[in-house]
């Protein structure tokens, strides 16, 4: 079954990567992990929420150690698009990357928008492949954390084959 789920988190970072983007300027990045890496993660999600007192980090944690394949998408060095829109908050482009946080920021809004168009063609791919799946910010921030992935901003997509989709209808 795994192999299986290579396969379709694989068609799922194509669809990531030809994602439209704005201006045609790619930022996005993503990784697969699998296996151990996967209970890695999750049981560092779960030491996050008790270190941090952040909740529901245990329950995504969880998800994520009882999933064989995970997909990171997230957005590295992106520039802001010059464009002075305030989308962002700021009246003029903000300087991306300035601070650190659970994940660096302030960012470009044209870029995360960028970031959730490819998070949104990616989680189609998986749904059209008829694999359960669920878009966790706290599986991104702690990949990002633990250096799974090389980005500033990033969201993880655990991935499940089984009867019942895990990601739905769980315990808060």
């Amino acid at each position: 079954m795994s192999s299986g789920l290579r396969t379709v988190a694989e068609l799922m970072c194509i669809a990531a990567r030809t994602a439209p983007k704005s201006a045609g300027q790619d930022f996005v990045v993503t990784k697969i992990i699998e296996g151990e890496a996967c209970r890695e993660l999750g049981e560092a999600m779960i030491r996050f929420g008790e270190r941090t007192g952040k909740r529901n980090f245990d329950r995504d944690g969880q998800n994520v150690k009882d999933s064989p394949v995970v997909v990171l998408i997230g957005i590295k060095d992106a520039k802001a698009m010059g464009l002075n829109c305030s989308a962002c908050g700021a009246e003029k482009c903000i300087v991306p990357n300035t601070l650190e946080g659970e994940f660096r920021g302030p960012q470009c809004a044209f870029r995360l928008l960028d970031m959730g168009i490819a998070l949104g063609s990616a989680v189609k791919t998986a749904a059209m492949l008829n694999v359960d799946n669920r878009i966790m910010y706290r599986a991104g921030v702690v990949a990002r954390e633990m250096g799974l992935i090389d980005a500033d901003y990033v969201m993880g997509i655990p991935l499940s084959a089984t009867g019942k989709s895990i990601y739905f209808d769980r315990k808060t």
